[in-house]
C-alpha cells in the first residue's frame, strides 16, 4: 500500500514545477504537463518514487545505520531538522562545509574540538582562562555548534545522504558520488536527476510539498527502528531462554547425582556399629 497518495501531494503543491525556460530535459519522464509557462509534475510517478524512496530508507534505519539529512534553504532547513532530529538521524541545515564527507576525518576532529570546550565548562577550565580567551573560546564554540552540532554523534561515514534541492546542494551530491553513498533527494523540473539513486520527483521550494516527503520518509525511517527494536528485543528473549534452558540442563544431573552419595554413605555406617559392638 503507498505511504501517501496522490490528492495529499495535490494538496501539498508537490506538482508545481519551475518555469519551462529553466527546465532540465533529463526531467522530461517525470513531467505531465505545462500551463502558463509552467511545467506541472507527474504526481502518479511521484508516489511510485516516493515509496521506494521510502522503502530504501526503512532498511537502511532497520539495518542500524546513520542517513545524512541535507537541507540549507529556508524553506525546509526547520522542518527538515525537526524530522530528522526526532529519529535521531544527522542532519546539515545551516551550511554544507567542503569535505564534510570527502574529509570526514578533519570534519570528526573539529566536532572533538567542540567536545573538548564543553569538558572545560563542566571540570571549571574555561574559568580559569583569562577573559578574551573564554570570549574567543565561546566564540568558537558557537560557532562549531552552528556548523557541525547537529552531526555531533556522527561516528562514521553515514549510509545514504537524504537532500532537498540537489542543484543548491551540489557540493553535497558530489562528495556522496565520489565516495559511493547512495542518494536520495527531492528533485524539481530544473535538477538533473541522473547523479541521484533515489529521485523523488517534486517541489522542492514551497514548505507544504518538503513536509509532506520529510513525514513519509520519516514515517518509513521510524518503522525501520521499531523493527530494528523488536528483532533485538525477540533476540534477547531467546538468548535468555535458551541460558536458563542450558542453566536448568547442567543442574539437573547434580540434583539427580545428590541421593546417589547419601545411599552409599549408609552402608559405610551400618558396617560401624558392629566394629563398635566388637570393641566392646
Amino acid at each position: 500500500m503507498a505511504r501517501t497518495n496522490f490528492e495529499q501531494l495535490l494538496k501539498a503543491g508537490v506538482h508545481f514545477g519551475h518555469l519551462k525556460r529553466k527546465w532540465n530535459p533529463h526531467m522530461a519522464p517525470y513531467i505531465f504537463t505545462e500551463t502558463k509557462g509552467i511545467h506541472i509534475i507527474d504526481l502518479h510517478k511521484t508516489v511510485v518514487k516516493l515509496d521506494e524512496a521510502s522503502a530504501a530508507l526503512k532498511q537502511i534505519a532497520k539495518s542500524g545505520k546513520k542517513i545524512l539529512f541535507v537541507a540549507t534553504k529556508k524553506q525546509a532547513k526547520e522542518i527538515v531538522a525537526q524530522r530528522s532530529a526526532a529519529v535521531g538521524m544527522p542532519y546539515v541545515t545551516e551550511r554544507w562545509s567542503g569535505g564534510m564527507l570527502t574529509n570526514f576525518a578533519t570534519i570528526r576532529k573539529a566536532v572533538k574540538k567542540m567536545s573538548q570546550i564543553d569538558k572545560m565548562e563542566q571540570d571549571g577550565t574555561l574559568n580559569t582562562l583569562s577573559k578574551r580567551e573564554r570570549l574567543q573560546v565561546s566564540r568558537q564554540r558557537a560557532k562549531l555548534e552552528k556548523n557541525l552540532g547537529s552531526i555531533s554523534d556522527l561516528t562514521r561515514i553515514p549510509a545514504a545522504i537524504f537532500i532537498i534541492d540537489v542543484k543548491k546542494e551540489h557540493i553535497a551530491l558530489a562528495e556522496a558520488k565520489k565516495l559511493g553513498i547512495p542518494v536520495f533527494a527531492m528533485v524539481d523540473t530544473n535538477s538533473d536527476p541522473r547523479p541521484v539513486d533515489f529521485p523523488i520527483p517534486g517541489n522542492d521550494d514551497a514548505s507544504s510539498a518538503v513536509e509532506i516527503v520529510m513525514d513519509t520518509v520519516v514515517s518509513a525511517i521510524a518503522e525501520g527502528l521499531q523493527e530494528r527494536k523488536a528483532d533485538k528485543d525477540s533476540a534477547d528473549a531467546a538468548a535468555a531462554k535458551a541460558k536458563e534452558a542450558a542453566e536448568a540442563k547442567e543442574e539437573a544431573p547434580a540434583a539427580e547425582a545428590a541421593p546417589e552419595v547419601k545411599e552409599e554413605a549408609a552402608p559405610s555406617a551400618e558396617g560401624e556399629a558392629p566394629a563398635a559392638d566388637a570393641a566392646n
